[in-house]
């Protein structure tokens, strides 16, 4: 069978079990589509393609018997924010370059027990701490897409650019990720791929390289909904390892996919309609909206009110945590440990200077401020009950709705090295103004390929559910994929 690395992960999946092809032919399709097109994209900081190939060969072995988990014999890659046993896991930080872990983060372990094959862990943002993929201690990730007319290397969003980029360029079936404020969602948008944040405590956090630990949730990254919703089934699980894993039974996400959205209703919300915002994502929104419309939906206006304080509050919360969380990197147990120390504070300060980029150093020290002696009651205190607000709106909206539509993004794709946003942070900041809210409230949020803007890059519309409702959210979404029918897929370049 030709083309094989174009599959999508269900047709995949359904076809190795149908003995059309083997994991091996499948897995060695991969490899040799990841060896021609990683120098140019730079997506994979490490590739395990012997472990891939014994991983192929036992899927092989249980497929012919006729057994094998939901996932048996399909090629993923893994985000190197997952630990992996014996195989380097550094979350892209100079710091942790020679990291390798001696277990297996839940979510992993999860899928490798249904018979999923790794072919390598995946760039990203350097401890996930970024919106453009440009802040990794391997370089920055190229976006298989290009703006039309132009050679010029784009973003494939971050933190998470390394899974975005090799599921669009079909240099794996699909892709874990993980999402803070946005991470999923916008590299997805960004691609024309899917991603999809669960409710928090839906996936283990266990293995998984903390940034903001009352934020961050894995999810994956796929070429449709419906693989995103066989992936996620595979990622999620209660674990007595992570003390914010909810004890609630995993639905069948993939029976909601293709159901009908006749009656659901639709909030959109007013604040969401920004100054400065390309003509082109309002466009689409309204076109989301008729989609969903002439597919029996109720639209419905809600309001949203501490929206415009999303932001602030994260990147307040946020880098207080990142603070916190990577005090445990200091240079004493593993990692890297400066070689230039006279005493041991050289040997802490040294250490940390030289293993992180600057990036990282500048929220460990907002974090650091925020919640220092002074500023912790006139910051990070009310940062929380700003926060706590920022839930009720959405608690309140379900009052009159069941999800929420809005852009996935403020922008298109934009260049790697974009001088304004080099330039100030704020900038590059403000990517996150869409997805912020649902990791701040814990809620799920989907971004679904939609269309295309003037220059031939794809545009993504979010879905927002309530707390638990995935369901919901794959429904709506699926309907939207339909309606648009996007199958624009990135000129081969590489």
């Amino acid at each position: 069978m030709s083309n094989l690395t174009h599959l999508t992960l269900k047709d995949a999946v359904d076809g190795l079990k149908s003995k059309q092809f083997s994991s091996a032919e499948l897995t060695d399709a991969f490899i040799g589509a990841i060896e021609s097109a990683n120098p140019a994209l730079n997506a994979y900081v490490e590739t395990t393609f012997d472990k891939a190939r014994a991983q192929a060969a036992a899927s092989d072995a249980k497929l012919a018997k006729g057994e094998g988990g939901r996932l048996e014999g399909a090629p993923l890659g893994i985000k190197d924010l997952y630990c992996t046993a014996g195989v380097r896991t550094t979350a892209c930080s100079g710091i942790l370059s020679n990291f390798v872990p001696t277990y297996e983060s839940t979510v992993t372990q999860n899928l490798w027990d249904d018979g999923a094959v790794m072919l390598g862990k995946l760039n990203m943002d350097e401890f996930a701490m970024g919106s453009s993929n440009e802040t990794s201690h391997w370089g920055p990730v190229t976006n298989p897409w290009k703006s039309r007319g132009s050679n010029a290397a784009l973003t494939p969003g971050g933190s998470s650019g390394g899974s975005a980029s090799a599921v669009a360029a079909d240099l794996c079936l699909a892709a874990t990720a993980s999402d803070t404020g946005g991470s999923i969602r916008q590299p997805a948008a960004f691609t024309g791929t899917v991603g999809i944040k669960p409710t928090y405590g839906r996936c283990s956090r266990y293995g998984m390289v903390a940034f903001a630990s009352s934020l961050d949730q894995a999810g994956p990254i796929t070429k449709t909904v419906a693989d995103s919703a066989i992936l996620l089934q595979s990622m999620c699980s209660h674990d007595a390892k992570d003390s914010t894993s909810l004890t609630v039974p995993v639905p069948d996400f993939a029976s909601f996919v293709g159901k009908s959205v006749k009656g659901l209703r639709i909030g959109i919300p007013d604040e969401y309609r920004l100054d400065g915002i390309p003509a082109e994502i309002d466009a689409l929104w309204e076109q989301g909206i008729a989609w969903l419309k002439d597919a029996g939906a109720e639209i419905v206006r809600i309001s949203l009110p501490h929206t415009k304080y999303a932001l602030p509050c994260y990147y307040i919360i946020a880098p207080a945590e990142a603070s916190s969380n990577l005090a445990r990197y200091d240079g004493m147990r593993y990692g890297h440990r400066t070689d230039k120390a006279q005493g041991l504070t050289d040997v802490y300060e040294l250490s940390r200077s030289e293993g992180f980029g600057k990036e990282v150093k500048r929220r460990i020290m907002i974090g650091t401020y925020v919640l220092s002696a002074g500023f912790y009651d006139a910051y990070y205190v009310k940062a929380l009950k700003v926060r706590r607000r920022i839930a009720e709106d959405f608690i309140n909206a379900w009052n009159s709705c069941d999800v929420i539509l809005t852009p996935a993004t403020p922008s298109a794709a934009f260049e790697l090295g974009d001088q304004a946003k080099a330039a100030d942070p704020v900038a590059m900041y403000l990517n996150d103004v869409f997805t912020v809210t649902t990791n701040l409230a814990g809620l799920p949020g989907m971004s679904v390929p939609a269309g295309l803007d003037s220059q031939g890059l794809p545009l993504g519309l979010q879905v927002i559910g309530k707390t638990l409702d995935e369901g919901t959210v794959f429904a709506v979404g699926a309907a939207l994929e339909q309606a648009a029918g996007f199958s624009a897929k990135p000129s081969k370049w590489w």
